[in-house]
Order: C-alpha cells, then sequence, then structure tokens
C-alpha cells in the first residue's frame, strides 16, 4: 500500500498545495504587474503630448500684472499648505522623540 502526502496529514492541506497556490498568487501579481506597466506606458505618451501643449505660453503673459498676481497667489497658498503640513510633522517627530526617550529600550545582555 502507497502512502501519500495527504494520508499523513489527515485532512489537512499537503504542503504541495501551498507552493502551487503560491505559484499561482505569484504568477497572477506578475500578470497585473505587467498591465499596469504596460498602461503606464502608454499613458507616459499622452503626457509627453500635454507638456508639449503647454509649453506654448504666451510670452506676454509675463508682462501682465493681473496674470502675475494670480501666479504669485496661487504659489502663496501652496506654500501656506507646505508650512502647516511641515508645523504638522514637526509636532509628530517631538511627538516620538518624547516617546522615545520616555520609554527606552531594555538593555540586552
Amino acid at each position: 500500500m502507497e502512502w501519500n502526502c495527504a494520508d499523513l496529514n489527515m485532512g489537512e492541506p499537503s504542503e504541495e498545495k501551498h507552493e502551487g497556490e503560491e505559484v499561482e498568487k505569484k504568477e497572477k501579481k506578475e500578470k497585473k504587474d505587467k498591465e499596469k506597466h504596460e498602461e503606464g506606458e502608454g499613458g507616459e505618451g499622452e503626457k509627453k503630448k500635454e507638456k508639449k501643449e503647454k509649453k506654448k505660453k504666451n510670452p506676454e503673459d509675463k508682462k501682465d500684472p493681473t496674470k502675475l498676481r494670480q501666479k504669485l497667489e496661487k504659489l502663496e497658498t501652496k506654500m501656506k499648505d507646505l508650512a502647516l503640513k511641515k508645523e504638522e510633522v514637526l509636532k509628530l517627530l517631538q511627538e516620538a522623540e518624547q516617546n522615545a526617550a520616555a520609554d527606552p529600550p531594555p538593555p540586552s545582555s
């Protein structure tokens, strides 16, 4: 009488089945990654075309005060948002450093 892994594991899935499932998962992941990569290539070509279109700006805009004010306001709002984010990150950093200083790791012996 021959014994196989399924008989020895008493109803538990064999290691061979687990390996097969892992291979299937890897294959599915590779397929998804490949599809994403192919989609990305198509999207990049379109983005390059858009950039070329954006380069066709009116040189007179650099002399127009209303356009320059709009650009300045836009930059100021971005800078304010970034300053707020910076403050939040600094607070989190200080809290993390205080927690690390208050709870030093146990010495390893």
